[in-house]
């Protein structure tokens, strides 16, 4: 693909990889929740979707946007490589997204739905850099570590998914039981 840096010591990167990897770890938790708060079964993974396509539109474009502008680097500087790639990869993301609202939709769990995703992203991730860059020395230059790292992934997907803990019991329904106040004599009840 293009040029890229290696991720080196400092920079801060990586509090930026594990702020994702925080918000990617609830990002499930939320949006079954919010699918299922919704009111709505039949519709209500829709309906969430929509709501997350707010929020990417309030993070995604108006934020960046407003930083562009202050910059004054809001309409220059674009490729159409650049844009085609990035509108590609915001598809991509879009997609992967409604995949997990369909898989809670088809009686997926938070729990095992995003454990799948988590250990299977690394793998195609691994798979698909390895074909477009491969190592010097070719397939054959990839360490023993680098495929054990591969399967540790995707056998730990595989155990979380088997293993996880069963929920408990679920909480009693409260019940609203109405009285009359205090405060009324026995007379004004009647």
């Amino acid at each position: 693909m293009g040029t890229e840096t290696t991720s080196g010591a400092g920079g801060g990167w990586l509090y930026f990889a594990l702020l994702t990897v925080a918000c990617w770890g609830i990002y499930g938790i939320l949006l079954h929740k919010g699918q299922v708060t919704m009111g709505d079964p039949e519709n209500g993974r829709y309906k969430s979707f929509l709501l997350v396509g707010v929020a990417y539109f309030l993070t995604a474009v108006l934020a960046p946007l407003a930083i562009l502008l202050y910059k004054g680097e809001a309409f220059s500087g674009y490729t159409g490589a650049g844009m085609g790639w990035s509108l590609v990869a915001g598809i991509a993301g879009a997609v992967g997204a409604f995949g997990v609202l369909l898989a809670f939709g088809h009686k997926g769990t938070p729990a095992v739905v995003m454990s799948i995703i988590f250990a299977g992203a690394p793998i195609v991730n691994a798979v698909i850099s390895i074909m477009l860059q491969p190592p010097a020395g070719g397939i054959g230059a990839v360490r023993f570590p680098f495929v054990l790292g591969i399967l540790m992934a995707a056998v730990g997907g595989m155990l979380v998914t088997l293993y996880k803990p069963k929920p408990g019991p679920p909480k009693p329904k409260v019940v609203m039981v109405k009285t009359f106040p205090a405060y009324l004599d026995r007379d004004q009840r009647s």
